[in-house]
């Protein structure tokens, strides 16, 4: 439900009705607008009558909602929501690209990957400690030791760092790790989204292999009922009829998810095709889309790489790439700053 405020109204009056809405089991997510407040309700919203909030002098409009998501839902928050992951901000104009290893293989391995990545200007380091594989007998990460790993590369460089998590009981390893990451196999592990709605700490949600819209907006619910609103949406390619790539990169989430939800949106093209050679492609059309960053992999030595080296960019790839972004962003930029000069 949506509470629509008069202008000019007394905060006084504002207060008396925020304090009977959460008298009534009610979450109240105030959003005040240059020329308008709304009041988004977060609960069980069936049993209060429209009525009974239309009968504060304070309020003009109110309107329920018809999706089944609310914390992430847009009309309740219309500004683009911005995460902060260690000093880096995600989202509402602010673009970010994680880069590093598919899975953390060594100390050396890892700190020369995130130099190269610093360098060319990735804002964090991404590298996988624990990795799900499809294959009982492939390399299922370092644990624990490559988290360390990885804290070392940040008291290095500076870089945030972003790592999946696999099982909930592995959250205390997680602790100084800037950004936690669900997998698109664990999108819809619903008692560890809400373990992770619990925490203060940035979650990064990709897409289930064949998940819809609708439902993987429902997992970022799950997080964000539980009190944690720092959750950024990941599109990493979903499984269709197509054998020729590894998945299918949907570029359609972005803009869609723009209308439905308020949370930052970024795009994984490493995984989206499982080829190195479509990861440039695919970054730049993520970028002229509107993509909020990209999660791309690197590593040094792609050829002898433990896990995705066939997706995996090396340093002097990235370096280029990143170039390329960056004249991507200014038209992206230009072209919005045209579309606001004839709005107004």
């Amino acid at each position: 439900m949506i509470v629509k405020l008069k202008r000019g109204i007394e905060d006084k009056n504002a207060k008396e009705l925020i304090k009977w809405l959460e008298n009534q089991g009610l979450e109240v997510q105030p959003t005040i607008g240059k020329t308008y407040t709304i009041l988004g309700l977060v609960g069980d919203t069936a049993s209060i009558a429209m009525n009974s909030v239309k009968a504060f002098e304070v309020v003009d409009s109110v309107t329920r909602i018809q999706e089944p998501y609310k914390s992430a839902n847009k009309k309740l928050h219309p500004t683009p929501s911005v995460v902060d992951v260690g000093g880096v901000k995600i989202g509402g104009g602010h673009f970010a690209v994680m880069a590093g290893p598919c899975s953390v293989e060594s100390k050396e391995q890892v700190l020369e990957i995130a130099r190269a990545v610093k360098a060319s200007g990735a804002n964090l380091l991404r590298g996988g400690a624990f990795k799900p594989r499809t294959s009982p007998y492939s390399f299922q990460g370092m644990g624990n030791e490559g988290i360390e790993i990885l804290l070392e590369a940040k008291k290095e460089t500076g870089l945030p760092i972003v790592s999946e998590i696999m099982d909930i009981e592995d959250l205390p390893f997680f602790e100084e790790v800037d950004m936690l990451q669900v997998g698109a196999r664990n999108m819809q592990n619903f008692a560890m989204l809400k373990k992770l709605g619990q925490i203060d700490k940035p979650i990064l949600l990709k897409r289930g292999l064949s998940a819809t819209y609708e439902e993987w907006i429902m997992s970022a619910e799950y997080i964000m009922a539980g009190g944690n609103k720092n959750v950024i949406l990941c599109e990493r390619g979903i499984r269709t009829f197509e054998t020729g790539i590894r998945n299918v990169l949907d570029i359609t989430a972005v803009p869609y998810l723009r209308e439905k939800t308020h949370l930052p949106i970024i795009i994984d093209p490493s995984h989206a095709s499982g080829m190195w050679e479509m990861v440039e492609p695919l970054s730049i059309a993520a970028t002229a889309i509107g993509a909020d960053g990209l999660l791309i992999e690197v590593h040094n030595d792609p050829e002898r790489a433990l896990c995705d080296g066939p997706q995996s960019l090396k340093p002097s790839k990235f370096d280029r790439l990143m170039k390329e972004i960056a004249l991507v962003r200014n038209t992206v930029n230009e072209i919005g700053e045209m579309k606001s000069e004839k709005s107004h």
